[in-house]
């Protein structure tokens, strides 16, 4: 499939997702990584930490009153966008809240990918024998997609 428009706004108020066969496998192989990830709530994970940043880096205490008021609702907002993805990947028509949720999946992809691959905005373009090659394509695929999603979320403003 070319590169093109992979989700529009219907008339009829709906979303056309038009992903490739491809698209499809590859998006529905990520959502169970990253569930298992944030499962496992290692907070030493650099990862894991991205996904639920500190509020108060300095101070223990404060820092601790917070992730106990929202980490299990962040965590249950996490659970909840991937899983829609997983049950709306073969979908060719999302509602408003499916996309709002892929958005949201897609960041939390995005986010588990970038710190993995140590990706910044400065990054420079990597030569294809470079190890993270595969990795950062599927970054920019997804930061393309997710950007596609935005575009869309858009045209109900």
């Amino acid at each position: 499939m070319k590169l093109g428009r992979r989700l529009r706004r219907t008339r009829a108020g709906q979303y056309q997702l038009r992903l490739s066969k491809a698209e499809r496998d590859l998006l529905r192989s990520l959502p169970g990584q990253v569930r298992e990830l944030i499962d496992s709530t290692d907070p030493a994970d650099p990862s894991v930490r991205r996904l639920f940043p500190p509020a108060y880096r300095d101070e223990e205490k404060a820092e601790a009153d917070y992730q106990e008021l929202v980490h299990a609702e962040l965590l249950e907002h996490h659970r909840q966008a991937l899983t829609v993805m997983e049950e709306t990947i073969d979908a060719d028509r999302l509602d408003e809240g499916q996309v709002v949720s892929w958005l949201s999946a897609l960041n939390e992809l995005r986010l588990v990918l970038g710190t993995n691959l140590d990706v910044s905005e400065g990054l420079e373009p990597v030569d294809t024998s470079d190890p993270r090659a595969p990795g950062l394509a599927l970054y920019g695929y997804l930061s393309w997609l997710e950007e596609q999603v935005v575009e869309a979320l858009e045209t109900t403003l």
